[in-house]
């Protein structure tokens, strides 16, 4: 019994070891072939065929082969095949396409589009970026291009294993004040020396990094101050009307910021036109028929509302302060059951990108073209009020109105005039702020107030008090913003004009002359 047990476990056993080994010889004549070298693939047609069908090592061979030999004519056909993949080939795919990308990027004839190639090279290209970037370096004429340019060529550098490129990589970052490479930097300054030569880098790196944040405290502080130039532009359009209306006229207007709103949604319905009639080719030009269209739109409903409601109500602050509050409410909801809750206004092409002011500040183009509109609106109303019989009229009866009515002038029909021309203003600041935010129905409310603030700051009726309170109000808020935010900026500034009229009720500027309400 105990022998027949030991042939049968002998016998499995054989059995066992020669399924074993067959499996073996099996899984060694399987096993797949060592990769092929890149120098397999016979060329960029082969490579993308391969792309399309070979196994995943052959595919990432053909990759490889692509980034070192791919033209960017290769791109549709890439796009076309990542389309028609799974996700681990398009992802194996990205690498090449964005480097062919760049390489088309950095021949183009917008200096956006070379700056933009630069940048990604230098963050995401690696060492097989460098002779793309050099030889753009060797042809580029462009002051920012170049910088771009150098910046991510020694970006790519940092990383280097020459230790000598690396601490001139480094130095010429820190020359660039470079914010790339701020936080590179920064852990390389923190790092450990073992020897000599990683001091010298440690050091290098901490002093580069000393410079970058120093020069970027200050690009801060500039660009903070464009950015409440800007809103400081905004603020005077639409305190401009505001202070005509409110000097002349005594209306304290709530329906005001409904003006701005409805010059933004006249510049919508502009280009909605423009889109549906005129087509694509014609759409840039848009805005230039959008800002009168908003200025004589707003202009012909404050027109209305002083003929029909404003008119009655002369002498009566408080009940002119109720009307136009609930005529604004009217409006709000009327724009809403019309146009929605959120609307948007494509900017034109020629106001998209910005104009590079420094290294860190750069100033977009629809900011400045709100900043010159700003300009021009008070240089025209410094010709109408100054220079012009109307504007004499005007003045005249801003500062004796019962006097201006003895010698003859329609006090009345100039106050219907001035009405509407506010309006129109208003309407301007709205169509201005579409360039850079959406509309929505209580875009006005959010600017009412601060021109109210500008208005009273300046000195009610004096067009040098509103620029300087519009300048000073745009450019505090936002300088109070990034350490007390947004909410409490405005508490801030709300609490130092209270202070500040303590001690000078009129304003900045006070309006000389004998007035109606005196």
């Amino acid at each position: 019994m105990t022998l027949s047990l030991k042939r049968i476990l002998l016998v499995q056993v054989y059995v066992i070891s020669c399924s074993l080994l067959g499996f073996g010889a099996i899984g060694w004549a399987q096993e797949p072939e060592p990769p092929s070298s890149s120098s397999e693939i016979l060329g960029v047609d082969h490579a993308m065929r391969v792309l399309a069908d070979g196994a995943w090592t052959e595919k990432k061979i053909a990759v490889a082969y692509l980034i070192e030999h791919g033209e960017p004519d290769l791109l549709p056909q890439l796009e076309e095949l990542r389309s028609n993949v799974n996700r681990r080939v398009r992802r194996l795919m990205k690498p090449v396409i964005n480097l062919l990308r760049n390489k088309a990027n950095l021949v183009s004839e917008d200096s956006e589009a070379r700056r933009a190639a630069a940048r990604d090279l230098g963050t995401r290209g690696g060492p097989k970026a460098l002779p793309l970037l050099k030889n753009a370096l060797s042809h580029e004429n462009d002051r920012w291009v170049r910088y771009d340019l150098e910046e991510a060529i020694n970006l790519i550098n940092l990383e280097h294993a020459d230790p000598q490129v690396r601490l001139a990589a480094i130095t010429k970052l820190g020359d660039l004040r470079s914010a790339y490479a701020l936080p590179d930097l920064e852990e390389l300054a923190q790092q450990p020396a073992d020897n000599l030569e990683q001091q010298t880098l440690t050091n290098a790196a901490a002093k580069a990094s000393r410079r970058i944040q120093q020069w970027h405290d200050i690009a801060g502080m500039v660009e903070t101050l464009l950015q409440g130039l800007s809103l400081s532009s905004i603020l005077l359009l639409m305190a401009l009307g505001l202070a005509i209306v409110f000097g002349l006229m005594g209306v304290i207007n709530m329906a005001h910021g409904e003006m701005m709103m409805i010059g933004a949604y006249a510049t919508f319905v502009v280009q909605e036109m423009f889109k549906a009639y005129l087509g694509e080719q014609f759409f840039d030009y848009y805005f230039f028929f959008a800002l009168p269209c908003a200025f004589f739109v707003a202009a012909f409903v404050g027109w209305i509302l002083e003929g029909t409601l404003i008119r009655f109500l002369y002498g009566r602050p408080l009940e002119t302060l109720l009307v136009t509050w609930g005529v604004g409410l009217v409006l709000i909801q009327s724009a809403r059951v019309i146009f929605g809750d959120l609307t948007a206004v494509q900017a034109p092409s020629w106001l998209k990108g910005g104009m590079q002011i420094m290294v860190g500040v750069r100033l977009p183009h629809n900011r400045l073209f709100i900043i010159l509109l700003a300009i021009f609106c008070v240089a025209g109303i410094y010709l109408l009020l100054y220079r012009t019989g109307i504007g004499l009229r005007i003045r005249a009866v801003l500062q004796n109105r019962e006097m201006s009515a003895c010698l003859g002038i329609p006090t009345r029909k100039f106050d219907s005039y001035t009405f509407a021309f506010g309006s129109g203003l208003a309407g301007l600041a709205g169509s201005a702020l579409t360039l850079v935010g959406n509309v929505d129905p209580e875009l006005g409310r959010n600017y009412i107030v601060d021109s109210f603030m500008v208005v009273v700051t300046g000195g009610v009726g004096k067009l040098a008090g509103t620029i300087v309170a519009a300048l000073g109000i745009g450019t505090l808020n936002k300088l109070l913003e990034p350490s007390f935010g947004a909410v409490y900026g405005k508490v801030m500034i709300l609490v130092l004009i209270i202070l500040f009229l303590q001690f000078r009720p009129s304003g900045l500027f006070t309006l000389k002359g004998r007035h109606l309400d005196s």
